[in-house]
């Protein structure tokens, strides 16, 4: 099944490549029927799932692949893959069917969309190291012709950019990968069996250094304060789809690599590192959150956020390593919230990068200056912006307060000071209702009149994002009781 789910994109995709008269037409309904069939898939699993034994993976598959090191196509999920794979599937759909109206090289955009997809699950469901490794670096390829394909203003330079970070930072996550290969008894790449080992338990000058470099490769993947300074020209000059997909699940691909790799396969170095990575976490937070502040362009603004919510997650997960009385529940939770916060900010934050797109689709611009009285020309998109918008800075009832929620009540309860980032939210929707007010609200002004309201091949699937993020906000349930076992999980083998 997870087989089927990684590689019936990738098969679309070479379909699309190796048939030249497929028409960009049905090049582009070809994506939206694969689409929706991932997410029928990815549902069908959810639905038949059953929590895995602490240790296993549920729909485990494994094939050797590279004997002589160890190294095996073993796939599998559990609590901590499925939300984000689900999500993924989600989005990419969203994407598909944004793009059903039509852009230049059509079939080649779906084509690199399917490959993309097919690299992003792949990751999600790796239960090898190299085969992480792998998916890690063809989603990097995949972005960067997105960007310089189908972008916009200095796109080349920004892909460069955003190639070059995140191809050398997971250089560094390599160099992190042979070393918890090399400490391994037996050598393996193998997730399952390193978890199990904890190879370098009782050396904290090596473990140290292998988890510094596993955290930098992920760090600029995610990406965390210093190293989030590809993220907004790469925002700002890519496609809405691209935008949408690089937010939603590329960054999701360095903190799930917190969870599913450094924290339980390096338990004590985690513990040891836990301050710095809760300082990371809160500098990201407020940073990120003033520097949107400050941005007169919508897109770079909805990029800092992304920077803001991220620390969010890497603050919990920092303070998951504060082993300190009786604080495993408080760390349980908010390591739950962190897991949400990777679903929710994916749905959200696609929905708003959507909703950035007709602005430049429409105007040519994504300046805040640019527009006013929106509203009256565009009702539809001033709904949807507003509700995105909500939803981001976490007000109740949407995914965002139910992941910030648990996040700062797990962290506070583990470590008091991390209540200094709670200001980020306040300053978050400071950002917003001003975005808002500038775009939305007066009378209208600048490029806002004669602008062509949300078409259906756009209200759907923003639309679809944020009901999505509405039903997890109000009945969270089904998502908490999928994730809190594996939660359980990593914070029993932190303790060790």
């Amino acid at each position: 099944m997870l087989s089927l789910l990684v590689f019936l994109p990738l098969a679309a995709a070479a379909v699309l490549v190796a048939a030249p008269r497929i028409t960009d037409a049905a090049a582009r309904w070809l994506w939206v029927a694969v689409a929706a069939v991932e997410v029928i898939l990815t549902v069908g699993i959810w639905v038949t799932y059953t929590a895995p034994e602490p240790g296993r993976l549920a729909f485990d598959e494994q094939v050797p692949w590279i004997p002589g090191v160890n190294s095996s196509y073993h796939v599998g999920v559990d609590g901590l893959s499925l939300p984000l794979v689900i999500m993924t599937a989600v989005l990419f759909l969203a994407c598909a069917v944004y793009s059903l109206r039509g852009s230049e090289r059509s079939r080649a955009q779906a084509a690199l969309f399917l490959f993309l997809q097919c690299v992003s699950i792949g990751l999600f469901v790796a239960a090898d190291l190299i085969l992480f490794f792998v998916f890690f670096d063809l989603s990097i390829v995949a972005m960067y012709f997105v960007i310089t394909g189908w972008g916009h203003g200095q796109a080349g330079r920004s892909a460069i950019k955003f190639f070059l970070y995140t191809f050398l930072g997971s250089l560094a996550l390599l160099v992190g990968f042979i070393g918890l290969y090399i400490a391994a008894q037996p050598h393996t790449f193998d997730m399952v069996d390193l978890i199990a080992a904890t190879p370098l338990a009782g050396s904290p000058v090596t473990g140290g250094l292998v988890l510094g470099a596993i955290l930098l490769g992920l760090a600029v993947k995610t990406p965390t304060f210093p190293f989030h300074t590809w993220l907004p020209p790469a925002h700002t000059d890519a496609p809405a789809i691209g935008s949408a997909v690089l937010a939603g699940v590329l960054l999701k691909m360095g903190t799930y690599g917190f969870v599913r790799i450094a924290m339980p396969m390096l338990p004590q170095s985690w513990r040891s590192w836990a301050w710095v990575i809760v300082a990371v976490g809160i500098v990201s937070v407020l940073y990120g959150a003033l520097v949107a502040l400050a941005q007169k362009n919508l897109k770079r603004m909805i990029a800092y956020t992304s920077v803001n919510h991220m620390g969010y997650i890497v603050m919990a997960l920092g303070a998951a390593g504060l082993i300190a009385g009786s604080t495993a529940e408080a760390r349980s939770i908010a390591v739950t919230g962190a897991v949400t916060q990777m679903v929710s900010h994916g749905l959200i934050t696609g929905a708003l990068f959507l909703l950035a797109g007709v602005l430049y689709d429409r105007a040519g611009t994504y300046e805040l200056d640019a527009y006013g009285g929106l509203a009256g020309a565009a009702p539809r998109l001033a709904t949807l912006f507003a509700v995105g918008a909500f939803a981001s800075l976490g007000l109740p009832g949407f995914s965002g307060f139910i992941a910030e929620f648990q996040m700062f009540t797990g962290s506070i309860a583990a470590a008091p000071v991390t209540a200094v980032a709670l200001p980020g939210i306040v300053i978050t929707a400071a950002l917003f209702l001003r975005a808002f007010q500038q775009v939305f609200t007066g009378p209208a002004d600048g490029r806002s009149d004669g602008f062509v309201d949300l078409r259906p091949h756009e209200t759907a699937p923003t639309a679809m994002l944020l009901v999505l993020s509405v039903v997890i906000g109000v009945l969270p349930g089904p998502l908490l009781a999928l994730i809190e076992p594996a939660v359980d999980t990593v914070i029993g083998l932190l303790g060790r």
